[in-house]
């Protein structure tokens, strides 16, 4: 990656070695030092640290950097924290796998849920330059490992909880849980999950929040129909919450954001409140995309992702379309293919983002998880889509989950335009020309 600065003698700022010379710096990190002896050859580069990198790219020492980290939730409490925050009247930026956002302008498209420490940092003086007083990202578990978080002084580290995913990365569950426990292992101030408490962490500055278990942060009652109402305990301070978003993993989403909004910027009982229920959620996340029919596109593609979605829905009859991720961990196939059986009136299974694998061959390590329920395995998913939608009968609920709000599907290398949205869309509107012919609009 290359950046633009205005510093001396140094035009801009690459963390590649084949692009640094005399008036572009090398910045040295954890992920390309192998390439140092390269960069030394050349005559006259410049090498710098993350660290130098804050003064040469204006970025505000004072601006509050949060990170959340966890298998589930990260977006969710992320956009709502951000969300929560523009409404109490702060500047805010927002970094994550729906790209990066300023003061509610989306500045990138998708990306890598936690990009390169470069790329961060370049995101970091954009948001100094619109005087930001906060930056919220989310913080996976590969950028822990790769130290892609270097140089990053944190003022809040969330946990929202730990379940299998990324083993084709990590190796086993006990890697996975050191990696994200390593995130927690300094004296800043955290935010732990007291229900999920999978994860070591330095006690000092440490507050918990949960629903089940007790903690500075809890929610005292609530009720999950048509929405999500609560009271909320933060700091002794009650709250009365009222949000449209469904599930009780949306109660730990908001109730984590909620605590993180508290402690960042304590504000009146009312405006939080209010801030709160504004929040409308995330697309792609229990994203209604049509009512009648009622179709919900959703993210979830791991285990705990699936039952979380699936369990906050099981008084419908579900019918579940999804697939599963190629080279990636193959061991949790099975066991999505497991959950849907357990809670899906009818099963479809089709391709997610196959990538160099054969999706027939990840459709069969999910087949053996399946107990029952098993309706339709169709390979292409927009067939597999178009032949649940047709399927539906009243009363059922589709429920297309793996993608979210994803605009592509990886084939082979190579990534081609794909909306899950998209297809339910063209079909009601299909639907709708057929029963009233088509409307010119002209």
């Amino acid at each position: 990656m290359k950046v633009a600065v205005k510093h001396e003698n140094i035009e801009s700022l690459t963390d590649s070695s084949l692009e640094c010379d005399q008036k572009t710096a090398f910045v040295l990190t954890s992920q390309n030092k192998s390439y140092l002896n390269d960069v030394k050859a050349k005559n006259s580069v410049k090498i710098l640290t993350p660290y130098e990198c804050f003064s040469i790219l204006g970025i505000d020492k004072n601006i509050k950097i949060v990170g959340i980290t966890g298998t589930n939730g990260k977006t969710t409490t992320a956009a709502a924290i951000y969300s929560m925050l523009l409404d109490l009247g702060q500047k805010c930026a927002l970094q994550g796998t729906r790209g990066f956002f300023v003061n509610e302008k989306q500045i990138k498209p998708h990306s890598l849920t936690t990009p390169s420490i470069l790329e961060t940092l370049s995101n970091l003086a954009l948001a100094s330059k619109e005087k930001c007083n906060y930056f919220i990202m989310e913080v996976s578990s590969h950028a822990i490992a790769q130290d892609r978080i270097e140089s990053l002084d944190f003022a809040l580290k969330i946990f929202t909880n730990l379940s299998q995913d990324h083993l084709d990365f990590h190796k086993s569950m006990e890697e996975y849980k050191n990696v994200k426990s390593r995130f927690f292992s300094d004296e800043s101030l955290k935010l732990i999950n007291s229900d999920e408490e999978k994860i070591n962490y330095n006690r000092k500055n440490s507050y918990r929040y949960g629903v089940e278990n007790k903690g500075e942060f809890l929610v005292k009652a609530y009720s999950l129909k048509d929405g999500i109402s609560a009271v909320f305990s933060l700091l002794d301070s009650e709250y009365l919450i009222s949000s449209a978003l469904h599930g009780d993993f949306n109660l730990y989403n908001l109730l984590a954001a909620a605590s993180a909004v508290k402690l960042l910027a304590n504000p009146s009982v009312s405006k939080l409140e209010k801030a709160i229920s504004n929040f409308g959620g995330v697309s792609g996340r229990v994203e209604v995309v049509s009512k009648n029919p009622l179709v919900i596109v959703d993210f979830a593609h791991t285990p705990d992702g699936m039952k979380k979605v699936l369990n906050s829905l099981k008084h419908s009859e579900l019918i579940v379309l999804f697939g599963a991720g190629g080279d990636r961990d193959k061991t949790k196939r099975p066991l999505m293919g497991s959950v849907a059986s357990r809670y899906a009136k009818r099963v479809i299974l089709t391709s997610d983002n196959p990538r160099s694998e054969d999706p027939e061959k990840i459709i069969e390590d999910i087949l053996q998880g399946v107990t029952k329920s098993l309706d339709k395995v169709i390979k292409d998913r927009k067939e597999a889509i178009i032949y649940a939608l047709n399927s539906l009968q009243e009363g059922e609920v589709l429920l297309i989950l793996g993608k979210g709000d994803e605009e592509y599907q990886e084939i082979k290398g190579e990534k081609y335009p794909f909306s899950d949205r998209k297809i339910v869309k063209e079909w009601l509107k299909e639907i709708k020309d057929k029963k009233y012919g088509k409307i010119d609009t002209k």
